[in-house]
């Protein structure tokens, strides 16, 4: 399966695909939910999306450098 040295690398993009889906379907949710809508609950709803987004954001770049160099590291000049 994997030569001696090699290891399994997985993409790691658990956590920002949780949070994306936080961000465009539970905020949303959560506001439909509170009745009445007022501008605090849709303020706080935007504020809670936003913030979602910007983790999400903040992972997959850290995630898709770890990624990158784990790939140049076992790149081999042959």
């Amino acid at each position: 399966m994997f030569e001696y040295g090699q290891k399994a690398t997985g993409a790691g993009y658990t956590k920002t695909a949780s949070l994306v889906a936080v961000a465009f379907v539970f905020c949303p949710a959560l506001l439909l939910a509170s009745r009445p809508v007022e501008y605090v609950s849709l303020s706080l709803a935007i504020a809670c999306s936003a913030l979602c987004l910007m983790l999400a954001w903040i992972d997959w770049k850290k995630s898709s450098r770890a990624r990158g160099a784990s790939l140049s590291m076992g790149a081999r000049n042959d």
